[in-house]
């Protein structure tokens, strides 16, 4: 298509536009929208000015001159991108488009030239989206590069993570400090600010950690599950301080994963109407094209879950499909949008639509032609465009506006809604009241016993009293977790306020929507449950809740074969030692009710990492002796011990339901004149930060016997034991039967803790 063609088209601008009711089967047309002279309307996204400035089209004319208009001595037939008219001629919205056309330009020579300077990187995708790229940080998206944080800024989540340097580009051209045009030149060098998958903890701009396909698109519906929720909880009929949309650009990679499938069910099950994803449908994977193993209809699969489907055929040379696409989604009331968009891999290249582009860099030739074709031959890579940065500028202007009136608009509901005022305050600081743990509730060694699952329902029902962030939920276990926060709502779409978020039989979407929640940054504090055998469902995603410091709370109950009859498939083994082994993870495995509070206190002060809380089926004490809340801060400490000043002659570890067989063995032990310290180790982690001095204390390396007795895999174990040390624990997927029976046949009782510690007392 000739530009010519394009500037012929009507322009229609999402500043003043509305969509009409009359938008049968998604197709969208210019007519389909009826112009507005209010700028109050919700459906105002967009800031391209209605005229442009006589200085500011000067700034731009030789530029557009040099690349698009063609000497009419010269066929206009060998270049698409010319116009046949004189760029001095031609109206405001016209040059607008050829502004925007040229800004494209700029991005993807700012990608080609990053790429084969590093030498490594993602090209495919982020030639292939440019202008959607660009369109969204240009024309539509609400932030301000200036205060990166600010909390009513739209979301953008890039689920294609690969993609990331089309994000790296516009951030940079947008303003923002985390990505200077240097930055750009270390693309996925050691130490920069522009690693090979977008790191929220490394790069301001980016709102969460995506890498493994699908991440991204639970993320995002977190995020607008996040603002539906505050949005219900504190907006006013005279002032909306909660008011901002999330935006995903996912892959065909995002399309086949699980997690995709399953987040998107419940966007579509809560209408979440501020959630746009937009789908980069170029119909290649790293393999080759996706009709290897993908053939189904991808939008027709969004509109049954509930989306309000869209599909633009063509952003390159139409970019008003796209805008008019992106009105349908902001008038929607009712459905999250998908806007299938359909693209060419590696554009501009050789490789173009094919797998090639997807990754890795460009021949020298391939590099000179996709120069020529854009009329940059004679720059130096990384030249960006003066003007560029000053377009740019407009929508970072437009940003700094905006969150000054933002400002503004929350001064006025400080005075008029003081009280909600005062809430929302406390969840912008981080959702921590002053003083909130002492609502945690006390054990004494007279109350009935409960499994720990039962005192952490105490514990989540007092703190929701006191935390207004504390908001989750079960992947239908909420009975058998006992998660559901009394007198709360379930969040829905007619109660977004509700607390207890339903998610179905969805562990690993539980977990990716939950670090959405989190990374939105606004003091929620989310929970998911499950069983700990299921948390393999969800690893992954609780992976990446500890690479991007995202303080999610997973709450794992039936945590050991102590679960009993459901047998082998329902009893985790190995799960304690595949999450202990994950970086800034917190596992904790409360012994009775006293550690099961502490947990909860640690895992609710670390809001930079998250937690997992395995909790037993089986009763315990709700005040084993000696056991500690305060203690657990710790990780490990001494239960018991009548060592006195001297050092004990053996030392018995465990965690959970089988430190209280510890004790029991040790009561019996020094009965017959044993000294015995019994050490609770309930959270590694918190352990080993410890100082060398109190490790030493609590673990003196000169006492060589130890015993460990833990109801799951050993792995790990030795590190706290030693050499001389013995592991108890289950190298097997465990049986079925009742609790006590099981725990008998693999040998978790106090007579044989006794029997292996006398064994181990009586070497040399």
């Amino acid at each position: 298509m000739a530009l010519s063609s394009l500037l012929s088209k009507p322009f229609i601008s999402l500043l003043s536009s509305k969509p009409s009711p009359d938008n049968k089967n998604n197709k969208i047309s210019p007519t389909s929208f009826t112009l507005c002279s209010s700028l109050k309307t919700k459906q105002s996204r967009v800031t391209k000015p209605a005229t442009l400035s006589k200085t500011h089209k000067l700034s731009w004319q030789q530029e557009l001159k040099q690349a698009f208009q063609q000497p009419k001595s010269q066929n206009l037939q060998t270049n698409n991108d010319s116009i046949d008219c004189n760029i001095d001629d031609i109206d405001d919205e016209s040059f607008q488009k050829l502004v925007d056309k040229r800004c494209v330009d700029n991005v993807k020579m700012l990608i080609v030239d990053a790429v084969q300077n590093a030498q490594a990187g993602h090209p495919g995708m982020a030639l292939g989206m440019a202008d959607t790229g660009y369109y969204l940080y240009r024309h539509v998206m609400r932030y301000n590069p200036r205060d990166p944080q600010w909390f009513n800024r739209d979301r953008f989540v890039l689920s294609a993570g690969h993609g990331c340097l089309l994000q790296y580009v516009c951030l940079h051209l947008a303003g923002f400090e985390s990505v200077q045009l240097e930055d750009l030149t270390r693309l996925c060098k050691l130490g920069s600010r522009t690693p090979g998958h977008p790191e929220n903890t490394v790069t301001d701009g980016i709102e969460v950690t995506t890498g493994p396909l699908g991440q991204g698109v639970a993320n995002a519906v977190g995020l607008a599950l996040a603002e539906a929720h505050l949005a219900a909880r504190f907006n006013k009929p005279d002032c909306d301080i909660v008011d901002h949309r999330t935006y995903c650009i996912m892959g065909d990679g995002c399309a086949m994963e699980g997690i995709t499938h399953e987040a998107a069910s419940l966007a579509a099950h809560w209408k979440l109407h501020k959630l746009t994803m937009i789908y980069d449908d170029n119909h290649n994977t790293i393999d080759g094209p996706i009709s290897l193993a993908f053939s189904e209809d991808i939008s027709a699969r969004f509109k049954a879950l509930g989306w309000n489907a869209i599909t633009v055929d063509d952003t390159h040379d139409d970019m008003d499909s796209f805008n008019d696409a992106l009105l349908s989604a902001f008038g929607d009331t009712e459905k999250p949008t998908f806007i299938r968009v359909k693209t060419l891999i590696g554009r501009l290249s050789r490789k173009e639509g094919t797998s090639k582009a997807h990754h890795g860099n460009f021949e020298e030739d391939d590099v000179k032609q996709m120069r020529q074709k854009v009329k940059w031959d004679s720059r130096e890579p990384f030249h960006v465009i003066p003007m560029v940065y000053r377009e740019m500028q407009i929508q970072t202007d437009h940003g700094e506006k905006l969150e000054k009136e933002w400002f503004s608009k929350f001064d006025y509901f400080k005075t008029n809604y003081p009280e909600e005022a005062a809430e929302f305050e406390v969840l912008l600081s981080g959702g921590l009241p002053p003083n909130w743990e002492s609502c945690l509730p006390e054990w004494s060694v007279t109350d009935p016993v409960d499994a720990t699952r039962g005192y952490s329902e105490k514990c989540l029902n007092q703190l929701v009293k006191v935390l207004p962030g504390l908001i989750g939920g079960s992947a239908d276990l909420a009975s058998s977790n006992k998660v559901y926060l009394q007198g709360s709502q379930d969040f829905q779409h007619s109660s977004f306020y509700g607390r207890n978020i339903r998610y179905g039989v969805r562990e690993h979407a539980m977990a990716g929507i939950s670090n959405g929640i989190a990374l939105h940054k606004s003091g929620l504090i989310p929970f998911a449950a499950t069983f700990l055998i299921f948390s393999d469902y969800m690893k992954n995603s609780i992976r990446l809740s500890a690479l991007s410091h995202a303080g999610v709370i997973y709450i794992m109950t039936h945590d050991s074969i102590g679960l009993g009859e459901d047998g082998p498939t329902h009893q985790p083994i190995e799960q304690l030692a595949g999450l202990r082994a994950v970086p800034r993870l917190l596992v904790f495995r409360p012994a009775d009710g006293n550690e099961t509070a502490g947990a909860y206190r640690e895992a609710i002060t670390n809001r930079d990492a998250p937690s997992v809380i395995a909790l037993s089926r089986q009763k315990v004490a709700a005040n084993l002796e000696g056991t500690s809340a305060n203690e657990v801060e710790k990780g490990g400490y001494i239960l018991s011990d009548n060592s006195g000043k001297s050092l004990p002659d053996i030392i018995l570890i465990s965690t959970g339901s089988e430190l209280c067989l510890c004790e029991e063995s040790a009561k019996i032990l020094r009965k017959e004149g044993r000294k015995v310290r019994v050490v609770s180790l309930v959270c590694w982690q918190l352990f080993n930060r410890q100082p060398k001095e109190y490790k030493e204390h609590v673990l003196p390396s000169s006492v060589s016997k130890r015993i460990s007795v833990e109801a799951g895999s050993s792995m790990g174990w030795s590190e706290y034991v030693g050499r001389e040390g013995i592991v108890m624990g289950v190298e097997e997927f465990g049986a079925s039967g009742a609790y006590l029976d099981t725990f008998k046949k693999f040998g978790f009782t106090e007579e044989n803790v006794t029997r292996v510690a006398k064994s181990l007392l009586s070497q040399y």
